[in-house]
């Protein structure tokens, strides 16, 4: 087959996969194919077709476990397929702006940079300095077009005492974004297909079993018929997407696990909103019916 006729992204959204590697494979139905090329990598690459692309890639802040944290946040980017190269391309120029010979190895998580213990960001010893390069990278959404749109699931842990909290965020995400592209189906008239990556995590296996549940009979909020069969998962060194929803979820977290605005600010204006309501942005909590955060507030009005 002629490459040329494919999108190559894994470079520009990151998702490969070493030789050998469990990777599920697209079913005949999906619009994705898996070839081998130099260096013994997997490339996966899109054809060309009459519909539209959107990738949602997520990653968590928080512990499902750890009793000393309320909360809980799932969230990350929605970006068009065609937005992809772009927005990688903005966070490989902040990559290049830290000093180590291999931009490459820059690995941009938030939790590990505002600490300030691990390298490199063990050279950046003003702590305003590591705040504001957190900052950086959430601020290359604001040059972003409008169909680059953010969705988070802050979970208030003790509100689910017996729930999965990571299950629980997920399945309200993966119904937001279906709906999502059915409205960017109704706003254009050209059908829109979702596929979700997400960081390696010790919930791979049990995730993509809930996803094919969700295409089969649906969430408590109805079918999926818009994001394909199962998500797909990454090492969040090699995807600069993804490092970037790290740093999404760890503003939601800190937005309602510390009462921080500091990053929540840098994002607000970009969850998923419509007729006045923010879609991309849910609070799940039962302790407190008066809450006046962005996502219970448009709402409750």
């Amino acid at each position: 087959m002629d490459l040329s006729t494919w999108r190559r992204f894994s470079r520009e959204g990151c998702i490969r996969r070493s030789a050998g590697a469990n990777l599920h494979p697209a079913t005949e139905k999906t619009p994705l194919r898996v070839v081998t090329i130099r260096g013994g990598f997997d490339f996966l690459f899109l054809e060309k077709l009459e519909k539209g692309m959107y990738f949602l890639y997520l990653d968590d802040s928080g512990s499902v476990a750890n009793r000393d944290e309320e909360y809980f946040v799932l969230a990350g980017v929605c970006v068009p397929e065609n937005s992809v190269p772009w927005l990688n391309a903005k966070i490989e120029d902040l990559a290049a702006e830290i000093p180590l010979e291999d931009p490459g190895r820059v690995e941009f998580h938030a939790a590990d940079i505002f600490g300030g213990k691990k390298p490199p960001w063990d050279m950046y010893s003003v702590r305003i300095d590591r705040i504001n390069l957190i900052k950086k990278v959430l601020y290359v959404l604001q040059k972003a077009y409008q169909e680059i749109v953010i969705f988070a699931c802050a979970i208030h842990k003790k509100s689910y005492p017996k729930v999965d909290a990571f299950k629980l965020s997920f399945e309200d995400l993966c119904s937001r974004f279906n709906l999502y592209l059915h409205r960017m189906y109704q706003a254009t008239n050209v059908p829109q297909k979702g596929i979700i990556v997400l960081d390696k995590c010790a919930h791979e296996m049990s995730l993509q079993q809930l996803a094919l549940e969700f295409r089969q009979v649906g969430t408590r909020w109805g079918h999926l018929k818009n994001i394909i069969e199962v998500p797909f998962f990454v090492d969040s060194r090699s995807c600069r997407l993804i490092q970037l929803a790290d740093h999404i979820a760890y503003a939601v977290f800190r937005r309602y696990n510390a009462d921080d605005l500091t990053y929540f600010n840098c994002i607000e204006g970009r969850f998923d909103r419509h007729d006045g309501i923010i879609h991309g942005l849910v609070h799940k909590q039962l302790c407190n019916q008066t809450c006046t955060c962005p996502a219970c507030l448009t709402r409750n009005q």
